[in-house]
């Protein structure tokens, strides 16, 4: 997410962390890059104006030319500032006191309300809320049909009734049918327009009067860039707005309405959406996702992704494995599945800090390497799993055939297990790799939650000894050398 923005902003920064001495014209030449890079990412042009000239002022409040690490310094109020454009804290949902709390979701159509309806409904399931789903939408086909099959999917209770055409009437019935099954949620999903029109805005008002919901979320599409700001203030004028669900964050082309529509419209972001699947959704952090686009890392919202979608006991025979050296290709197997369920392998490594993932090509954070990989381990026999050693040249080419791969990949995919194998025997003897003592106590004992073998990306698919980063790594240490 903000792929181009981030990328720019991270070279930006990095110039200037280096920095032992910085002058008025580097500042100058800061600030021009930061407005350009805001403009070219379609944040909105007052924002982005106000953005350069508050950080600027900031510049010089704080003397960094004086100070004697101003790079650091700069850095700091560059994040400062990007902090207190997203909305410097979180914004939680409200909580109805009576203890039913209803949640109306509407938009444009597209803007992906149904499945965000869903999503937001498996959120609170996890976090121990009994929610139910119910679909308004009278409008497109199948709209209703759609919404209990995602909701029965993630065991979500949901209501519809295809046969009644109107809207107001199903969503009282929706909410009798919630109070009688005890669930302390309502997410109403409404029907969308192609554009916004009296017609719309009239029935959301009836709904909203029949169902008297405690938050009223916007669900807006990033992708389409200033325009949903446009849609937002038509919203919030007509029938009132409490924030945002931002959706497709994943894709790039104009993302930077995302930055704009806090501080244009005073509405908080509440969540993100970045992908389709029914869990990528997340709760909007502004500190957090700062640090993402500057390239800092998030390794809070990736310790929670671990703990979230990791199975525990399936974790914790793969850590007994290792530290026994009996690290086998089912335990690398295992691990490829704990990665795929905490999202896409890029959104994973670009909450590293440090990481940035502009930096690697990306076919090597392609999702279809993972899966390449397990089909290629899983047209192994028992025996061969549990004893790579075994793996003569004909075994391989067996191997590649039966998973639809060159015999290449299954090299490249037994060079990376004897890497990850390598460093699970340093752990298992009670030896911490080089450089690994501070990235583990930064992940707060990831290891434990079954990514040991991923360490030194070991165990990250394409991240093998070849891979661009590690030949970009080791072309800097040869020339250190010189």
């Amino acid at each position: 997410m903000f792929e181009s923005l981030s990328t720019k902003l991270q070279n930006i920064t990095s110039k200037m962390r280096g920095k032992s001495r910085v002058t008025e014209a580097d500042l100058k030449e800061m600030t021009r890059e930061i407005r350009m890079a805001l403009l070219e990412a379609d944040v909105d042009y007052k924002v982005t104006k106000e953005f350069v000239e508050q950080m600027n002022e900031k510049c010089l409040g704080a003397d960094v030319m004086g100070s004697l690490t101003p790079g650091q310094q700069i850095v700091k109020i560059v994040r400062e500032s990007l902090v207190e454009l997203l909305g410097s804290e979180e914004t939680k949902l409200k909580v109805s006191p009576t203890g039913f709390t209803t949640i109306i979701l509407y938009g444009l159509q597209g803007a992906g309300k149904t499945t965000t309806a869903v999503k937001l409904a498996k959120l609170l399931k996890k976090d121990g809320k009994k929610p139910m789903v119910v679909s308004v939408d009278v409008h497109r086909p199948a709209a209703a049909q759609q919404l209990k099959i995602l909701a029965d999917g993630v065991g979500v209770d949901c209501y519809i009734d295809p046969e009644e055409k109107d809207p107001v009437k199903i969503a009282r019935d929706g909410e009798a049918k919630a109070r009688y099954n005890l669930c302390n949620y309502l997410i109403v999903d409404t029907a969308g327009r192609t554009v916004v029109d009296s017609e719309l805005m009239d029935e959301l008002k009836m709904i909203s009067r029949e169902v008297n919901p405690t938050e009223k979320l916007l669900v807006a599409d990033a992708m389409i860039g200033q325009e949903a700001v446009n849609v937002a203030k038509t919203f919030e004028e007509a029938i009132g707005m409490d924030g945002f669900i931002m959706t497709k964050l994943d894709g790039d082309a104009r993302g930077g309405a995302a930055l704009s529509i806090r501080k244009l419209t005073g509405k908080p972001i509440k969540y993100i959406c970045i992908g389709e699947k029914v869990d990528n959704i997340e709760t909007f952090y502004p500190q957090r996702m700062a640090d993402r686009i500057l390239g800092m890392g998030d390794v809070v919202s990736l310790i929670e992704k671990a703990t979230q979608n990791i199975d525990e006991e399936a974790a914790m025979k793969s850590m007994e494995n290792m530290l026994n050296n009996k690290f086998t290709l089912d335990d690398l197997y295992s691990q490829f599945e704990q990665i795929k369920k905490m999202g896409s392998l890029k959104d994973v490594m670009g909450m590293l800090p440090g990481f940035s993932t502009a930096k690697i090509d990306d076919a090597e954070l392609d999702d279809k390497i993972i899966d390449r990989q397990m089909a290629i381990i899983t047209s192994m026999t028992k025996k061969e799993r549990r004893n790579p050693n075994i793996l003569d040249a004909s075994r391989r080419k067996r191997i590649a055939a039966g998973a639809g791969v060159q015999v290449s990949d299954v090299n490249k995919l037994m060079q990376q297990y004897e890497q990850s194998a390598k460093l699970m025997k340093q752990f298992a003897g009670g030896k911490m790799p080089r450089g690994m003592g501070k990235a583990m106590r930064g992940m707060g004992g990831m290891g434990s939650m079954g990514m040991g073998g991923m360490g030194g990306f070991g165990g990250f698919p394409g991240m093998t000894a070849g891979s661009s980063m590690n030949r970009h790594k080791n072309k800097k240490k040869k020339k250190g050398r010189r």
